[in-house]
């Protein structure tokens, strides 16, 4: 009987703090929106999640002609064309470190991540975190992206993201919890 009193207190003790870990993990959602359509997904996703909202914003905003993926002396093509290309962001995210968990939102440029998402994660690291990507796009799949980031950062601990096209909070919820 004693036998027992003690593994039950055992477990009294541990269980609590197993699940007190999982509750304590720090959730950041960060966002690149030129237009708007990432912005809300990126809303909902912290809302379900009970994560921190962080918009990834350019040191100097993009206007339409730059979004003009017609044009290719836009700002945006010229950016893409480059791989090395970094736009400068404002920085001004303090406690990246304190993240546990960082879904990163964008929408999809030429099959992948606006180069302005390197600069992000070049700017603060993640190296050990979990990171999920997720994305909008009006026909492309993030699965490039998913397979440029690993290869371009393998420190991190990624996890592959989705596109998230006209998701409900619902749907959005049910993909977060089942990255857990």
């Amino acid at each position: 009987m004693r036998r027992l009193f003690l593994v039950l207190t055992a477990l009294a003790i541990v269980l609590p703090s197993c699940a007190q870990k999982k509750n304590d993990m720090k959730t950041l959602v960060a966002y690149f929106s030129a237009t708007g359509t990432t912005e809300a997904v990126a809303a909902d996703l912290a809302e379900v999640t009970g994560a921190t909202l962080y918009e990834i914003q350019p040191e100097v905003q993009y206007t339409a002609a730059d979004l003009d993926w017609r044009n290719r002396q836009s700002r945006s093509s010229v950016e893409m064309q480059d791989k090395n290309s970094r736009p400068a962001i404002i920085k001004d995210l303090t406690d990246a470190d304190a993240y546990d968990r960082i879904f990163i939102g964008f929408p999809v440029w030429w099959y992948t991540a606006p180069t302005i998402i390197n600069t992000f994660i070049e700017t603060y690291g993640f190296e050990g975190k979990t990171v999920i990507f997720f994305a909008t796009s009006g026909g492309s799949t993030i699965d490039k992206a998913n397979a440029d980031f690993k290869a371009a950062y393998p420190k991190i601990a990624w996890k592959d993201g989705k596109t998230l096209n006209g998701a409900s909070k619902e749907q959005i919820r049910k993909w977060a919890e089942g990255l857990e």
